[in-house]
């Protein structure tokens, strides 16, 4: 009897803990691709460099025997510069590279022979694709740069959500209450706690966070990412901004005429 009564609790902390490990957001981006040579052969051995050129971050590997990599989570935003380089063979490089929050991007590098003489090597890619094959589920991204464009009257980040053609009033989603949705700061749950409000502060009008310190924001509405769930509305999460080499700030304020 004791022996089943342990199976059981232990079974129920474990769909506990998975349940609470789901409801965690995204906090990185992806990227990954196949290295292979101008007849389509994989080279393992490529040495795959990826930059966050604002910080100066790098990101390295080698590729696999099938001639794959993967960098499975880097710092989201940019513009990245990615180069691959290998012994015998002309290097590559693909600069402006913009990461949306909660995305896989792929790039696919071909190799031509060191020896052979070419006019000009291009190589092309899709920027910050509209459609993109990876995508895991209906999700949209606002980016630091629309933050810093669009209009806001409250300086919140629902201003920016409520742009989505799914997005209802009050915060809602798809018609459903804004108490199913789900909001995360840098992988943090961050929902009102007794269930008065969709955000913490929300009867008070206060912010949970600063719109100044958001760096992107992703709001997901039918996920196929086993790491996000915990919601019926919508996932909203959202990544604060990180340090780079340049010092920046921000101001603002509030004008009202007679």
């Amino acid at each position: 009897m004791f022996k089943k009564i342990l199976a059981f609790s232990l079974v129920l902390v474990a769909l506990l803990v998975g349940s609470e490990a789901m409801a965690q957001g995204v906090t990185t981006a992806a990227v990954s691709g196949v290295v292979t040579d101008a007849k389509g052969e994989s080279l393992p051995g490529a040495t795959v460099v990826a930059v966050h050129t604002p910080s100066g971050t790098k990101y390295a590997q080698l590729t696999r025997s099938d001639g794959g990599y993967n960098f499975p989570n880097v710092r989201v935003g940019g513009p990245y510069t990615l180069t691959v380089t290998f012994v015998g063979y002309k290097e590559q490089t693909i600069a402006d590279l913009q990461l949306g929050l909660g995305q896989s991007y792929t790039y696919n590098f071909k190799l031509t022979d060191e020896t052979t003489q070419l006019a000009e090597v291009v190589v092309s890619g899709s920027r910050d694709p509209v459609l993109n094959a990876d995508r895991t589920g209906a999700a949209t991204n606002v980016r630091r740069e629309q933050f810093e464009r669009l209009p806001t009257i409250t300086r919140s980040f629902q201003d920016f959500s409520a742009l989505l053609p799914q997005a209802g009033t009050n915060f809602t989603f798809g018609g459903r209450s804004n108490l199913y949705n789900n909001f995360s700061i840098d992988g943090s749950t961050s929902n009102n706690v007794f269930g008065l409000s969709a955000l913490p502060g929300g009867q008070s009008n206060a912010q949970p966070i600063s719109v100044d310190a958001i760096q992107e924001l992703n709001v997901t509405l039918a996920p196929y990412d086993v790491r996000q769930g915990a919601f019926t509305g919508a996932g909203v999460n959202a990544i604060t901004r990180s340090g780079t080499n340049e010092f920046q700030g921000s101001a603002y304020y509030f004008f009202r005429n007679q």
